[in-house]
């Protein structure tokens, strides 16, 4: 009862702080905002040496509780991943500012002169896991669409988190503007996060980054309207009239450049006139970069005799691992349908020379992001040029794919009259 107590008023706090700070955040103007993210970059990179000590404070309690190799490649941070969050905040800078846009503008047969306009969503609340870089990238987003941000992160990246967050704040002061913009909630427990999950009263919208265990429960358990970034289990069809060396690369590329990433190809769904070319010189290709157990249907482990069985379950499953699940087909329809039957709805792929497939793949893959002969791991705000993403939306309401500046926000009608009465 007492932990509870404590949650609530430490909630509360929060809350008001951040509902204070919206208030003063949307009257901004671009310049501010992009001179106060000018000014969380070179802060970061100030701050280096702290925050890689409270990077590897994280880091040993991983490993010390056993962390999988896939998970403690998204708590790691370097010098160089330092630089890309930075790199981040600056990229953002330079982006148009999403707020205050003219949407529509109309005029009324009766005078009335009608304009949507976008405005920021208010206080956004994020819950994430294991990914301190998410901790910045989610701050400039937010800040730059006039938001207020209250961050809750996982434990296991709770001291990198926090040293984030300070160096953000510290960087706020210096540039003059209201700190609570951001903030984070230090609390690691369950309840603290249920609790979080249904402050209705302070938070506008909740997005869930992490896991489909976290996924789901938010989901499930909060009041505040929530936006799904989910979980990835991403497909990669490989046609009849793929080129050989393009495929190979392509999944090679997809897989093995980072396992922990949620647009890493982990399901492969191969045409089964090319399955005997192809399967041995992708088996190669992985060989040169990583072990990759493959998981395959009957035909794939004739193939290849160090496949393993693949299990129904395996074609669902997002690894995040060196494990690819793969299966044959006999067609672009029958692809098609396995992939919209197993897939979360993330990222996928064809590999072809035929147009008339890539345009049918395009149409029917029900998905955020649909790639022809490229690799998955492009569903990056970053590489669409957002500067960044708050995270990848799988649900169609009302952000899709990779969540920008734009995302984040919603709009409002503003009305002009000249005495006009009803």
């Amino acid at each position: 009862m007492m932990m509870q107590k404590q949650n609530n008023l430490l909630l509360e706090r929060l809350g008001k702080g951040a509902c204070a700070a919206k208030y003063k955040l949307q009257t901004l103007s671009e310049e501010e905002k992009n001179r106060a993210l000018r000014q969380a970059a070179d802060g970061l990179l100030a701050d280096q040496k702290a925050i890689l000590a409270a990077n590897e404070k994280d880091m040993d309690a991983g490993r010390e509780n056993g962390m999988h190799a896939g998970m403690l490649d998204r708590l790691k941070l370097d010098g160089s991943r330092i630089e890309a969050m930075a790199e981040g905040l600056r990229q953002i800078a330079q982006l148009p500012d999403p707020v205050g846009r003219e949407l529509e503008a109309w005029e009324r047969p009766n005078g009335l002169k009608i304009n949507k306009i976008s405005v920021p969503l208010g206080v956004i609340g994020i819950i994430y896991e294991s990914r301190p870089n998410v901790t910045a990238d989610a701050f400039a987003l937010c800040f730059k669409a006039g938001n207020a941000v209250i961050l809750k992160g996982g434990r296991d990246a709770i001291y990198s988190n926090m040293a984030i967050t300070a160096s953000i704040r510290n960087s706020l002061k210096k540039a003059g503007v209201i700190e609570d913009a951001i903030q984070l909630i230090e609390a690691t427990d369950r309840e603290t996060t249920a609790a979080f999950m249904r402050c209705k009263e302070y938070i506008d919208v909740l997005i869930p980054r992490g896991s489909a265990g976290l996924i789901r429960a938010a989901v499930e358990n909060s009041t505040i309207p929530i936006i799904e970034t989910g979980t990835g289990n991403c497909h990669i069809f490989i046609d009849e009239t793929a080129d050989l060396t393009k495929a190979v690369n392509i999944v090679v590329n997809a897989k093995t450049q980072r396992i922990g990433v949620c647009d890493a190809c982990e399901s492969l769904v191969i045409h089964k006139n090319i399955a005997a070319q192809f399967l041995p010189a992708l088996e190669r290709g992985l060989a040169d970069v990583h072990d990759v157990e493959i998981r395959g249907d009957k035909t794939v482990c004739g193939i290849l005799p160090q496949a393993h069985t693949a299990q129904d379950t395996d074609y669902g499953t997002e690894y995040l691992d060196y494990i690819l699940s793969a299966v044959t087909v006999g067609s672009v329809e029958e692809a098609i349908a396995h992939i919209n039957r197993y897939s979360t709805h993330h990222s996928e792929a064809i590999i072809t020379e035929n147009m008339q497939n890539a345009e049918k793949f395009k149409q029917e893959i029900d998905s955020a992001c649909v790639y022809v002969n490229a690799s998955t791991r492009f569903t990056d705000g970053f590489e669409f040029g957002f500067g960044g993403e708050i995270g990848i939306s799988t649900q169609k309401l009302h952000a899709r794919g990779p969540m920008g500046l734009r995302e984040l926000t919603t709009y409002k009608y503003v009305i002009e009259g000249n005495g006009q009465i009803r």
